[in-house]
Order: C-alpha cells, then structure tokens, then sequence
C-alpha cells in the first residue's frame, strides 16, 4: 500500500480567495495536492483575518507557528513532510533554513505568486517618471533576495511567461528550477454565456481589487484623476463602482456619487457583481504576474479595457477580451464604444472564452505539476548536485539567517 505523502504549506498570509488572486491561487495549488490524495497542513505566522477560508472543509489542517522560535522546528520534524511549499519568497528566507535542518530530504518548493522584483523595479521607474528597463531589475535589491531564494529551492512555480523569460534570460535561471504555472480554470463553452447576463441586463463599469496591493490603489487614482472625466463628458450617465477589500480612508474619499464614481468597499460576492456589470475597467500602470481580475472578467462573460501592464502574459497571440490601451484618452473612447457596441461587447466575449480555453487549463497542468513532484520525491539527490548554485547560496545564507533569527530569538527570551 502506498503511503500517504505529506505536504507542509506555510503562508505569508491565511488564504483569502475572495479578497485576492493570490488567496484563490493558493486554493487552487490545495486542491491540485487534495486531489492527488496528500495529507496537508497549512501554517502560518500571520493574524487570523474575519475573512479568511475555512481549511478544515478542504480536508486542510491549519497551524499557527511563529517567526523566529524553535517551536516551528519541533512542529516541523514531528509533521516530517515530504514536500514543502513556501507562499513568496521572503517566507523562504524565514524558514527554508529550519526545513533543511530538520527535514533535509523534503522537497522545498517556492509559489512565487508573482515576481516581486519585477513589481517593485515598475513601480520605482514610474514614481521616478520614467520607463521601465528590464536593466532596471539587475540593480534592484529585492531581486537579489528573490532569485537566491529561487536557486535555494527545489522547484519554483511561476505564474507568467513573461517572468519564465525574465528569469531564464536575465538572470540565467536553469530551467531544471521552474515551472510555469498560470491560473488554472475549468473549460468554458460558448453556450455558457447564454446563461449569463445578457448585454441588456448588466449596466455600469466596475473595477474590482485588493487595496492592500499598491497597483490597485495606484489604478483607481489613475481612474479618478485621468480616464473617468473623459468617459464622463462624452457619456454623462456613465457609472463606475469600485469594489475592493481593505479600502483606507484615502480610497473611500474618491467617493463621488455627482460624478458617478462610487466607492463600494468589500464585495461580498464579486462574482455576482462582475456578472451584472457590462464592463471591468484596469487600466494598471505598474505590476507583475496575472491579474486575477481580468482572468474573473472573462469567466463572468464581462469584456474589460486594461493595458499592456494588465494584459501581460494573459492572452498569448489571440484577441482581446475587450481592448489593451496605455493612452488615458484612447482608453475612455474604446471604454464607451465596449459598453454602447453590442455586436463588439460580444465579440469581446467570445475572445474571453478562448483566452481561457488556450490559457488556463486546469488539466493541462496540474498533471504536469504533479508528475514533476513525485519526480523530485524519487531523485531529489541528482537534482540537487545539478544545482550548484543553489547549494552555493545555502551554505553562506543560511548561516547568516539562521544566526539572526537564533539572535532574535534569544534576544525575545
């Protein structure tokens, strides 16, 4: 009888699929591990949220560890996994130490979610007013954590080609190291929108989006002070709502119900609400990975206007759910020919429909994914001496590491 592997998942946060793409992109890593029968425990050093998912009803068992504490290395060595997966790299960087140190043989593998060198290089470059360069990242001091700790593990999954490239090209990655994985969904059929709203039945623009992630509070002002005056003149009853969970007094004071721009707070249900609304506005100026907003447009049947930031690594070489537009101006023009053009809003859809078909298909990877893990449990040895560098930076970082947070820890005794 096989035995039943066992994976460790330690959290940056406790997952929150309705509040993020990053809280729904760990469910759907859970079920494809659930699905090939490994008993998981979840742990994580974070508060408990009012909002986050009940564990225990994915079969999940959750464990609240803390930071800098021998406790995690008892919890760990008892638990003895065969594979861990570390949620964003700094959470790497806390604990990968302690994993190799009392379970050297598990499997250590990184969800990057998306590169976070590459969001903090587009958003340095557009505070300072300038263009982005690729350049950009090899200066920057995130990526330097970043990929060490992608060299440290295992396995990382990667979520856009674009950063595969990046990765792979930049900062010459060895492939061995990476798999891509975008977001992963169920096939869609085109009879399906017959079940959603029609054109007729949805009315108003909406934007949907985390207020704890800086493009999402950058994209509202954006919309606010550059885009939502020129939809206005030219539509006058135009109306946008913006749903987002953890919206600060900053974002609520946009509110502006005489000019029909409407802060909403929370969605509670933000499936429902992209349903009933005819268009998703993103116009994203700076970030990385997938947006998990404009995948959900699709899937509800909802064309979007976004940019090229937004679009990124979305769509391959097919059309548009909608339109990819930088200009502010040009960007409210094809926002109102989408939401008055009906024969355009449907065309729109049908292109979300193969975007998600080609795209995102769950069994295309997920089999995949599984396959190179239970590779990895097999020969994780030969892997392992192939990766030099990675054994390279173990050996120096994690000293330093693991001796600051042996400081902290004595130091909070």
């Amino acid at each position: 009888m096989n035995q039943i592997k066992k994976l460790l998942i330690i959290g940056f946060v406790w997952p929150e699929p309705n509040s993020s793409a990053a809280g729904g992109r760990m469910m759907q890593l859970i079920s494809i591990f659930a699905a090939n029968g490994f008993e998981i425990t979840f742990a994580s050093a974070a508060q408990d949220s009012d909002f986050m998912v009940d564990l225990s009803e994915f079969g999940v068992t959750k464990k609240s560890i803390e930071l800098n504490s021998s406790s995690f290395d008892d919890f760990v060595s008892e638990f003895n996994p065969d594979v861990v997966l570390f949620d964003r790299f700094m959470i790497e960087e806390q604990f990968g130490w302690r994993v190799i140190e009392k379970c050297p043989n598990a499997i250590r593998i990184l969800d990057t979610e998306d590169l976070h060198c590459l969001r903090t290089a587009r958003q340095k470059a557009f505070k300072e007013n300038r263009t982005f360069e690729i350049e950009d990242l090899l200066s920057e001091e995130v990526a330097k954590r970043e990929i060490a700790s992608i060299l440290r593990c295992d396995l990382s999954l990667i979520i856009s080609d674009f950063e595969m490239n990046i990765l792979k090209d930049v900062f010459r990655v060895n492939e061995d190291l990476l798999f891509y994985l975008p977001f992963l969904v169920d096939e869609m059929k085109e009879e399906e929108l017959l079940k959603l709203p029609s054109f007729g039945e949805r009315q108003h623009f909406v934007f949907i989006g985390n207020f704890l992630h800086e493009p999402n509070w950058n994209t509202v002002q954006y919309l606010k002070e550059a885009i939502w005056l020129s939809i206005k003149k030219d539509f006058p009853e135009a109306i946008l709502e913006v749903y987002g969970a953890y919206p600060s007094q900053k974002v609520l004071q946009l509110h502006q119900p005489k000019n029909g721009f409407y802060i909403m707070g929370r969605a509670e249900d933000a499936n429902e609400i992209v349903k009933r609304s005819r268009i998703v506005l993103a116009p994203i100026r700076f970030g990385a990975g997938l947006k998990g907003k404009l995948l959900e447009a699709m899937q509800c049947g909802t064309p979007s206007v976004t940019t090229s930031v937004g679009s990124e690594a979305m769509h391959e070489d097919l059309p548009w759910n909608g339109f990819v537009e930088n200009n502010a101006e040009e960007f409210a023009k094809k926002a109102i020919a989408l939401y008055q053009d009906e024969n355009l809003w449907k065309q729109s859809q049908k292109n979300g429909i193969a975007i998600i078909n080609k795209c995102y298909q769950k069994s295309a990877y997920s089999d995949q994914l599984l396959s190179l893990v239970n590779s990895l449990l097999e020969d994780s040895k030969t892997h392992r001496l192939h990766n030099f560098m990675g054994n390279l930076l173990q050996h120096h970082a994690y000293k330093s590491t693991m001796y600051m947070s042996k400081w902290i820890e004595a130091k909070n005794k």
